[in-house]
């Protein structure tokens, strides 16, 4: 089964607001160089019901409130019950569920945390930095720190050069010597099954810190000023080339955050141990992080997804440049549908999660095949995806469009 989409061409004014959309509308509309022709932002906005953008604050509390309290009521059944549990084989399935579990449960805080950044949990932002400072903190996220950079990965979503993350390989970039091929021939790697399972272990075990650390799936035009090596564009560092002079005091806000939950982990292990911190905290963390690199990969890497060069990119064709997935009752109800409704969240990224899937079936119409939706199988389709989608080419058909070079499969 095929992804599915659906086709219409509008007119393409543009017509938004900075308020509208969370990012910097400065960038005048470039005409498209042929291909499809794409809708402007006001005539897909005007398909959506009007009261999918209120933002109700008792109703995102609510969610904040079921979430916090599974975390809770999981640790303390994990810290109070587990360990007494007298066979060996049994205690460690037992923590091997809990792991599993939480990390489900404190995937869906940190999309809440998400909707605070976008200014979609409540109409108040400083609520919204608040709440969100407060729960990505609390999962070793730097939330300021990711807000900024967020946002720029949303602004330029799509370009080759400013997205802030998974901008692909190209045909040259692949023939360049690289660690990920130990400075080898790539050709002598990419094929070889064992190779490629290592490589997307690593890419979900520690994609998510190399992003923090290094800024690495970014464009080359996407920080805010030139660096003085590569270890400046760190996301906890306030001088980092990846923001701006006057967000500094930010990023540190969102360092001191993290010092805040390091404490209580030390403290936590004066009671459990360090084993307990291990297996109550970093084994979720590790989870979490494994289905947001998951989650974000999979939203921006599709055979039937384009890139665009600078002078054919817009924000309408950068945000519809994603893909709806689904993951069963776990996406739709743990992780607030992020994985369902991922293309409407790029049009308007302060519509709350809760009105998505209505917004998304209302502009689903309009949009036609520039809509993608993938209805196979979500994990099924990480390897897929992995070991196909490899690097990027220029469309014959569309000067400025640049699409997936995948292989067929023998």
């Amino acid at each position: 089964m095929t992804a599915t989409t659906t086709t219409q061409t509008e007119t393409r004014s543009r017509k938004t607001t900075v308020a509208d959309f969370d990012f910097d509308n400065s960038e005048p509309t470039k005409l498209a160089l042929g291909g499809p022709q794409y809708p402007d932002i006001q005539t897909i906005k005007n398909a959506i019901p009007a009261h999918c953008f209120e933002q109700p604050v008792w109703r995102s509390m609510s969610y904040l409130f079921r979430d916090v309290t599974m975390i809770a009521v999981l640790g303390w059944a994990g810290m109070t019950y587990i360990p007494l549990i007298e066979n060996t084989y049994a205690r460690t399935a037992a923590w091997i569920a809990y792991g599993y579990v939480q990390g489900l449960v404190c995937t869906g805080l940190w999309i809440l945390a998400h909707e605070c950044g976008h200014g979609a949990f409540s109409a108040n932002q400083r609520f919204n930095d608040f709440i969100g400072w407060a729960s990505h903190s609390a999962l070793m996220v730097p939330y300021f720190s990711w807000k900024f950079s967020h946002h720029r990965h949303h602004r330029f979503t799509g370009h080759m050069e400013k997205d802030m993350a998974f901008v692909p390989a190209t045909a040259a970039d692949r023939n360049k010597p690289r660690l990920s091929n130990l400075y080898m021939d790539h050709e002598l790697f990419e094929d070889v099954p064992i190779v490629q399972l290592v490589k997307l272990l690593a890419h979900q075990l520690a994609g998510w810190q190399m992003y923090l650390m290094f800024n690495v799936t970014a464009g080359k035009a996407s920080k805010q000023r030139e660096s003085a090596g590569w270890l400046r564009v760190s996301h906890f560092e306030p001088t980092s080339a990846v923001f701006r002079t006057n967000e500094a005091l930010f990023i540190a806000i969102s360092d001191l955050g993290l010092a805040i939950t390091m404490g209580f982990l030390y403290l936590l292990s004066r009671s459990a141990g360090w084993q307990g911190v291990f297996l109550l905290y970093v084994v979720p963390y590790m989870w979490v992080h494994h289905w947001l690199v998951a989650i974000t990969y999979l939203h921006h890497n599709h055979p039937d997804v384009p890139h665009f060069e600078a002078e054919s990119w817009t924000f309408v064709k950068g945000a519809l440049a994603t893909v709806d997935r689904d993951f069963g009752f776990i996406g739709k109800h743990l992780f607030h549908g992020i994985i369902d409704t991922h293309v409407v969240h790029h049009l308007f990224p302060r519509l709350p999660f809760y009105n998505a899937e209505e917004a998304t079936e209302a502009i689903k119409p309009m949009l036609g095949p520039l809509y993608h939706r993938e209805s196979r199988s979500f994990i099924g389709q990480l390897w897929e995806t992995w070991t196909t989608c490899q690097y990027v080419e220029q469309d014959p058909d569309v000067p400025g469009t640049l699409k997936w070079a995948t292989k067929t499969k023998q």
